[in-house]
This record gives structure tokens, sequence and C-alpha cells, in this order.
């Protein structure tokens, strides 16, 4: 851990085999190419003593390719650390003692991001690896079974594959829910709530969908990240974090669908009736997704982080969060005491 002030990361992130890009109706030309930069100041008393702040730490994969990391602030200690249970990768930093100045710290990267298309995914054996059996259990917000098992059994009646449960399960939740835009933020992703009231934002729209998975025995995860800028030079994409989902296809891998932006395009472009405008976008977010857009983390919900946090576990890891004397800030709702900028600009 480094303990020098302002202090300079440069890291160049490994690199994984880049899928192939496709083109789409909502994604042509080449990957998507800028600089992405979250800026975040925490406000303190004098009297308070210790501040701690974890930020997801974003990672190259078959999608998106993360280098030139830089990492500037004025804390005393920071580090990169991994959660053990999802496998978030995470930039922790802290202030151990009383400074004048605002708390901040900077985290800058260049990224290429790319389609996640899976359209062609095929299913080979039914074997399910036993790092992805995780998958099939349930958390406090994620039931598996009961209300949400028999709402699947309906859903899924008939099919024996993976895949078609999935498709089934996504189907079902495209068109049993509602996009809420009132709701704050990305919502909690509480499924019997969300179930309740029949609609919510990305985190909830999606953990129905991995509730009703799951409980068809398919396993299936929330994937975390940003939207990215589509205009020309510097833009705002700070109330861009997004939330879809995955499904695990054996023989394939884990496989992106994102039925919460089906609903988004719904209400957006008013085609509630229109049968043939929806059918297009619910295609297109079934085993595929645009390219303006990175994964932040993955998998992790009533997560506790590393290093552990002390005020209970995280409901899900995609904002900043941060503790000060070991209470936790807001970081869904109203930027208060934390308080953080993010930007992308097109290269």
């Amino acid at each position: 851990m480094n303990r020098k002030l302002g202090v300079i990361l440069s890291v160049v992130a490994c690199v994984v085999m880049a899928a192939p890009f496709l083109a789409s109706a909502d994604s042509s030309g080449g990957p998507v190419k800028g600089e992405m930069t979250f800026n975040i100041t925490v406000d303190t008393r004098p009297d308070n003593k210790d501040t701690r702040l974890w930020v997801p730490y974003p990672v190259s994969d078959q999608y998106q390719t993360i280098a030139d990391v830089k990492i500037e602030g004025n804390f005393n200690n920071h580090g990169i650390y991994r959660e053990k249970d999802g496998g978030a990768m995470i930039l922790y930093a802290d202030w151990t003692a009383p400074i004048k100045e605002q708390k901040r710290l900077v985290l800058s990267f260049n990224v290429t991001a790319e389609e996640r298309n899976r359209k062609n995914a095929a299913e080979v054996g039914d074997a399910i690896p036993a790092e992805v059996l995780q998958y099939l259990g349930e958390t406090p917000s994620i039931p598996v079974g009961g209300k949400v098992g028999e709402i699947a059994k309906v859903a899924t009646e008939g099919k024996k594959d993976i895949e078609g449960k999935a498709r089934a399960a996504y189907d079902w939740v495209v068109d049993n829910t509602v996009r809420d835009p009132n709701v704050v933020g990305c919502g909690v992703g509480d499924v019997s709530a969300t179930l309740a009231k029949k609609g919510g934002k990305c985190v909830d729209i999606s953990s129905v969908f991995v509730s009703v998975a799951r409980s068809a025995g398919v396993p299936a995860k929330e994937v975390f990240g940003i939207r990215l800028g589509k205009d020309e030079g510097v833009n705002d994409v700070t109330k861009g974090h997004h939330c879809w989902a995955e499904y695990y296809l054996p023989g394939t891998g884990w496989v992106p669908v994102d039925p919460a932006d089906v609903r988004k395009k719904i209400l957006e472009d008013k085609i509630e009736n229109d049968k043939a405008a929806v059918d297009k976008y619910r295609d297109f977010y079934f085993n595929g997704l645009d390219k303006y857009r990175i994964s932040l983390s993955e998998g992790g919900r009533s997560l506790y982080l590393s290093p552990k946090q002390n005020d209970g576990p995280l409901n899900y890891f995609m904002y900043p969060y941060a503790e000060v004397d070991g209470k936790a800030l807001e970081w869904l709702a109203a930027q208060k005491e934390l308080k953080y900028t993010v930007t992308f600009k097109k290269s």
C-alpha cells in the first residue's frame, strides 16, 4: 500500500482475447474508445478521524480493454483489492488523519469497448462448473423458489435446455415489469418488492430475471456497469450507471441479457402497443448488448468489500461507497458528503 500523497499509479491491465464486433441496430462501426474519469470527493467535519473509500475498479475482459490507469488524490493509503465472493476488483483508499482540505480521489483510464455479442452461443453438455453453482442460490434480495418458483415453473413450462429456459424467463420479465422513472438511482434490486409493484429501474428488473432464472435452474447474476457517452468531446455520464444480467450456458460461458433496457426503450419510444418495435429490442437484448457500456463489477449482493467495511453488508457494488468513523455515507440517493462526477471523452 502506497503512502505517498498525490500518488499516480499507472497500470496496463491484461487484455483478454476480444470477441468479434458485430454491427447491429444499436451499434455500428468499430469499438468505442476514450478516456473515463471518476472524480470523487468526501466532505467531513474537523472532528472526524477516519475516512474510508471503496470504488469499483474495472478490468479487461473479452468485451472491454482497460489500460493506462491513473490514481491521484490526497489520501494516506490506497491499494487494489479483490472481493472474495463475486470477485469484484476494488480501489480502496483511506484518510487516517484529519486534513483541512476536501478529501479527494481521481480514477482515470482508457477504455475500448465492443458489442457484447453471444447470438451464436451453443449449449454443449449439461455440466455446471463448481464455481458457477453459487449463482443458483438465493440472497436476502433474490429469492429462489416460493412465489418466484411458481412464476418460473409456468414461464418455462416445456423448456428443457438452459437457453430455452433463460429466454422464457427473460420474456416473462419483459412482459410483466415496467420501468419506473421515479425510482431513485438504479433501484435496490429487492425482487419481492419489485414483483409487488411490477416495476422499477435496471437493478430491480435485472434482479427479477436473475431470481426467475435461478428458480428455473439457470445460473444467473447481475452485472453492474456504466454507460459510455456517444457524443464527441467530453460526455457527463455521472447518471449513466446501469445494471444488466448474464446467465450461464454450458459450453459457452456467461451470456448477456438486458430486459431492463427493453423496458426503457418501450417507455422512451412509446411503443408499448407496437409489437414489431418491441420485438426488435427484445431480440437484440437477448444474448447481446450494445457497445456503449463497460462492466464495473459482477454478481455480488449483500456483500462485504475488501478491506471489510464496518457498517454492515453492501446491497451491491456499482457506485463509490464511503464510511466516516465507521458509518456509511449515502451512496444511492442524494450526493451529500460523498460526491462524484464521471466523464467519458471519446477518442
